[in-house]
């Protein structure tokens, strides 16, 4: 066969060689590229929804901490108004003055007053709906902290408090990188949050005979931050409904206190523009005193609920509070992630609202 002829019959089994390259290379292309953009899509939604799941987790958090907030602040002028109407009581001869609230309750209401007091003066740099929803988690293990530590309230809700608000602040939300309030650690720990932040930063790049490999990786990393996903989605759920729960408790006792402290302000003027020598007459005494009493007993029942962790806080051996760093450290899963303080949380909104119950039917 002619030398030119080989050459050609060469060229032709080349050819067809490298064209059968060439459509096997886009066709793996191809498949990489639909690999890629099926994981892509499912990323985005799976954290689209993540973020609106987060996203009411934070605002139900930040809802919580503002009528915390406002519940301590409203504690601290009716414990003034209070104890300056029992002083009046006094002098005008109604030596009987027992309250049936306990004197350790007592100092708990007043500790909640201090501390709310303290966060809001230390907290105020912060700034932001950051600072209330902090408060909604740290003011009870600040407050564990405080009974089982003997540390005085107001210390541990100053500088121990910027820093765990500091920690508290995730960075916003999943989808510029960050978690939100009640993210990170508190929802996730960093083991089981890394694969998610992971595939968050990916450069979605799949280059020349390594794509299908590239998409393949891509993918099982995408489904492996998936499953952090769903594991996020349950915790944060069920985070934000044990918060709703709080809110509601609180919400029902502090209408009835609010009631009971307009009652109480109401007769405080009255008194007061009295001639100062004037005394109170006993049923008026015995009126102000009950008011005083059933406000003080509401205002515990409210103290209770805001003072217990909605987080574990870790203990050591003789039961203290574990601080490092000025920071009460909490009780974590095997991922990292904070365990809700679930059967505590329950036990203390069931015993209170039995408690606020027998209030009402007085």
């Amino acid at each position: 066969m002619p030398i030119p002829l080989l050459i050609l019959g060469a060229a032709a089994v080349a050819t067809a060689f490298g064209g059968k390259k060439a459509y096997d290379g886009h066709k793996t292309k191809q498949e990489a590229n639909e690999i890629q953009m099926k994981a892509i899509k499912k990323y985005n939604n799976s954290k689209e929804q993540l973020d609106k799941i987060q996203q009411n987790t934070d605002e139900a958090l930040n809802n919580l901490g503002v009528l915390e907030l406002s519940i301590g602040q409203s504690i601290g002028e009716f414990e003034k108004l209070a104890k300056e109407l029992l002083v009046k009581l006094e002098k005008s001869g109604y030596k009987n003055q027992k309250l049936s609230i306990p004197s350790n309750q007592l100092k708990k209401i007043s500790d909640l007053s201090i501390s709310t007091t303290e966060f809001l003066s230390t907290i105020a740099v912060a700034g932001g709906a950051s600072v209330a929803a902090s408060f909604a988690v740290y003011s009870g293990v600040m407050a564990f902290a405080a009974a089982s530590t003997g540390t005085p309230i107001a210390a541990l809700s100053g500088a121990a408090a910027y820093n765990a608000t500091m920690a508290a602040i995730g960075g916003g939300s999943l989808a510029a990188g960050g978690w939100g309030m009640a993210g990170g650690a508190m929802v996730l720990g960093a083991a089981a949050a890394a694969p998610i932040l992971a595939v968050a930063g990916w450069a979605y790049a799949i280059h020349a005979e390594k794509a299908l490999a590239n998409a393949e990786e891509q993918n099982n990393k995408v489904n492996e931050a998936l499953e952090k996903m769903n594991l996020a989605e349950v915790r944060l759920n069920k985070i934000t409904n044990y918060i709703q729960r709080i809110n509601l408790s609180l919400t029902s006792v502090n209408n009835t206190f609010i009631e009971y402290f307009d009652a109480l302000k109401a007769m405080h003027q009255t008194i007061m523009k009295r001639h100062q020598g004037e005394d109170i007459s006993i049923d008026e005494s015995k009126e102000c005193l009950q008011k005083i009493d059933n406000g003080y007993a509401l205002a515990a029942i409210m103290t209770e609920i805001i003072t217990t962790p909605i987080f574990k806080p870790q203990i050591d051996e003789d039961g203290k509070a574990v601080i490092e760093d000025g920071q009460v450290q909490f009780v974590t899963d095997e991922d990292g992630g904070s365990v809700l303080n679930e059967t505590i949380l329950d036990s203390v909104l069931s015993e209170q609202s039995k408690k606020y119950d027998e209030i009402l039917s007085k």
